[in-house]
C-alpha cells in the first residue's frame, strides 16, 4: 500500500473515441496528491523546495525523546485499560510524528483544541500524562486547567472542537493578538457538518486558525476512500484557503509544515488545512477490534514507515545519538510507565453524590428528589453488609 492509496478515484474513460491531445494543448496537471516529506521511511534526509527545516542534533534528539515517551505512556494506558483500571482508551500508536511535530511547532501563546487522542500534543504543551487519565477512569471531566497550558480539555463529540477553535481564533483576531489557534480532528470528523461550518466561518472572517487533520485512514471501520472522492487537503480550495498534505509519519515534515501554517495565520493571512497522512496502528479505541475490517498486510506495510524508527535511523546514520542516549531514554521510558501506573491506581474514587451538583444554578425539586433516592440506594448496600464487615 502506497501513501497515495486513498487518493481520489480516477474517472472512467468513455468507451467512445479515444481522445488525443492537440499539439498546442496544455498537458493536464497530475491528480496525484503532493506529499511533503523531509525524512524517508529509511531515515534518509531529503529536501523540499517550499518546506524545509534546519534543526540541531539536540533538537532532533528532543523530538525523538518526545515520540518515545509518548508511545510508552500510550502503551501503559492501553495496558491499564485491559487490566480494568480505565474504562476506555484511545491509542495514538503510529501517529506520534504528526502530534509531536505539530505540537513542537506551537508557541506558548498559541491555543490548542484537541480531540480525545492528542496525547502527544498534550505532552508538548506540558500537561502531565497522568492528568489525561482521570476522565478515562471516570474520576473527573478533564483533569487540567485549559488556560494553564493553552490546551483545551479533550473533546469527545466528533468535530465540534473545530467550531470552538474557529470562534476562539476570531476572538484572537478582534483582540489584535498575533497568536494562532490549532484544531485537531481526524479523517472521520472531516465528514461532519461542524467541520464544514468551521471552514466557512474561518475563511470568511480570515481567522488565524490551522486545521490539523490526522488522516489515519480509518474512521473506526470506515476507510477514507468511502468518505471522500478527493484527497482531504484539497477540500480547503472550495472554501478559499490553502491545504497541504504532509507525511504524517515524518516528524520533521510535520514540524516544518505546521510551523509555516501557524506563521501564516499570525501574519493575518487566514486559515490553512494540514492533512497529516498517517496510520492508526492500533484499534480506534480499546473497545474496537480492527482485525474485523482491515487486513494484516495493510498494517505491515505501514509498520515499515514507523515514525520513531525512521528518526532513530537518521540519528544513528548522522552520528547525532549514541548508545548511551538510547539506553538512558529507555530507562526514562520505563520510569514514566511506572509513574503513570502508580498514579492511576492511587486516584481516589469520586464522590457519588457529586453528579447532582452544578446541574442547575439554583435548586431544583426534581434533582433534589433524585439525590435523595440515590442516597437511599447507596445506603442500602451498607445496611446489607455482613455484620463482621461493619
Amino acid at each position: 500500500m502506497t501513501v497515495e492509496s486513498t487518493a481520489a478515484r480516477k474517472p472512467r474513460r468513455s468507451s467512445g473515441t479515444k481522445r488525443t491531445a492537440s499539439a498546442g494543448a496544455k498537458k493536464p496537471q497530475s491528480s496525484e496528491p503532493q506529499l511533503v516529506q523531509l525524512l524517508t521511511p529509511e531515515g534518509e534526509r531529503v529536501q523540499h523546495p517550499e518546506y524545509d527545516i534546519d534543526l540541531t542534533a539536540e533538537e532532533l534528539r528532543g523530538l525523538y525523546r518526545d515520540m518515545v515517551l509518548t508511545r510508552r505512556f500510550d502503551a501503559e494506558a492501553t495496558a491499564l485499560q485491559r487490566q480494568g483500571e480505565l474504562g476506555l482508551w484511545a491509542s495514538l500508536l503510529g501517529q506520534e510524528a504528526a502530534q509531536i511535530g505539530s505540537g513542537r511547532a506551537l508557541r506558548d501563546d498559541d491555543y490548542v483544541f484537541p480531540t480525545y487522542r492528542e496525547h502527544g500534543v498534550a505532552w508538548c504543551r506540558g500537561v502531565d500524562p497522568t492528568n489525561l487519565l482521570g476522565m478515562f477512569r471516570g474520576v473527573n471531566h478533564g483533569g487540567w486547567d485549559p488556560n494553564s497550558n493553552n490546551f483545551h480539555l479533550y473533546t469527545i463529540v466528533i468535530g465540534s472542537q473545530t467550531l470552538h477553535a474557529t470562534g476562539y481564533a476570531m476572538g484572537v483576531a478582534k483582540d489584535g493578538a498575533d497568536s494562532a489557534v490549532i484544531a485537531y480532528f481526524g479523517d472521520g470528523a472531516s465528514s461532519q457538518g461542524d467541520v464544514a461550518e468551521s471552514f466557512t466561518f474561518s475563511a470568511v472572517y480570515n481567522a488565524p486558525v490551522v486545521f490539523f487533520c490526522q488522516n489515519n485512514q480509518w474512521a473506526i471501520s470506515e476507510p477514507t476512500e468511502k468518505q471522500t472522492r478527493v484527497p482531504l487537503y484539497q477540500r480547503a480550495q472550495g472554501f478559499g484557503f490553502p491545504g497541504v498534505r504532509v507525511d504524517g509519519n515524518d516528524v520533521l515534515a510535520c514540524l516544518a509544515v505546521t510551523r509555516s501554517a501557524l506563521e501564516r495565520a499570525r501574519r493575518g493571512e487566514g486559515p490553512t488545512l494540514v492533512e497529516a497522512f498517517t496510520y492508526r496502528m492500533g484499534a480506534h479505541t480499546t473497545s474496537d477490534d480492527p482485525t474485523k475490517y482491515r487486513a494484516d498486510e495493510e498494517r505491515a506495510a505501514w509498520e515499515a514507515k514507523d515514525p520513531i524508527l525512521r528518526l532513530k535511523a537518521y540519528l544513528e546514520n548522522e552520528g547525532h545519538a549514541d548508545a548511551a542516549f538510547f539506553e538512558e531514554l529507555e530507562a526514562e521510558s520505563e520510569a514514566l510507565g511506572k509513574r503513570v501506573r502508580e498514579a492511576v491506581r492511587a486516584m481516589p474514587d469520586p464522590d457519588h453524590m457529586a453528579i447532582f451538583e452544578n446541574v442547575y444554578a439554583d435548586g431544583h425539586a426534581l434533582v433534589d428528589e433524585e439525590r435523595a433516592q440515590f442516597a437511599a440506594y447507596q445506603a442500602s448496600f451498607a445496611d446489607s453488609a455482613p455484620e463482621e464487615a461493619k
